[in-house]
């Protein structure tokens, strides 16, 4: 059981959660990192990933994400992206104690005890993953004010990427030449932005196939030479072929 919802104050953040079934998620690449707490593990930061990252769960797991857009995630953290590329890494070993007082104020949440009568009623299990999620937001909000914000550089080059402009037109656009937005991308990103825009434009293609569109259709608007290009970028940073991830024959 997986869902999302909305976070407010932190433009483009996504908060979710989920209860895992057991056995193996796929998590594709998305440039953005993520602030967690897992039932199992205690708080981790998902560093930005090159290629799917396979989370191995027990029946019963519960997990609470707070996904921060492309280039918000150093603020936050208070390290480089490149520093945390490819890793799962306990929020203490960034944070020190100032992670056991979040970890504190998470299982604090998490214990509270739950009204569940009148017309708004929700399970106990929703009602303490929305806890959980407002203390990762507040603690996510108030590193981003102490740091004065995310560097607007990372949302200008990641919404342009994501609209399908290229490196060097990105790069032109944001004033800087290819060496420094390359530099500037690994610190914000974790890594160039022509990794970057890969993961984009696959995020992009994989958004439009799951409207229904046929692959062929989705591989042209979405930037690519052709289908088989499509399904070897996919299954590059993937893992496997875009028709695994829909589920289609």
């Amino acid at each position: 059981m997986y869902r999302e919802w909305g976070v407010a104050g932190i433009p483009g953040g996504v908060l979710w959660g989920s209860v895992s079934g057991g056995g193996e998620t796929r998590v594709l690449p998305d440039g953005c990192l993520d602030l967690l707490w897992s039932s199992r593990s205690g708080l981790l930061v998902a560093g930005p990933d090159r290629t799917a990252h396979l989370s191995r769960s027990e029946p019963g797991d519960r997990w609470v994400g707070l996904r921060l857009p492309p280039g918000t995630g150093p603020a936050v953290f208070g390290v480089p992206a490149e520093e945390l590329r490819d890793r799962r890494v306990p929020l203490a070993d960034l944070w020190g104690r100032a992670a056991a007082e979040v970890t504190e104020r998470v299982e604090t949440a998490l214990a509270a005890p739950i009204r569940n009568d009148g017309p708004d009623a929700v399970s106990a299990a929703d009602a303490h993953a929305a806890a959980a999620a407002a203390v990762l937001t507040r603690v996510a909000r108030d590193r981003l004010r102490a740091a004065g914000g995310p560097h607007p550089l990372g949302a200008r080059v990641a919404a342009r990427l994501a609209a399908g402009a290229t490196v060097a037109a990105t790069a032109a656009e944001v004033g800087l030449g290819p060496r420094a937005l390359h530099r500037r991308s690994r610190a914000l990103f974790g890594y160039g932005p022509k990794t970057l825009a890969r993961i984009l434009r696959m995020r992009r293609a994989l958004d439009l196939a799951h409207t229904g569109a046929p692959l062929a259709e989705v591989a042209v608007r979405s930037g690519y030479a052709d289908q088989a290009h499509l399904t070897r970028e996919v299954r590059e940073l993937a893992g496997v072929p875009p028709t695994r991830l829909l589920d289609r024959d």
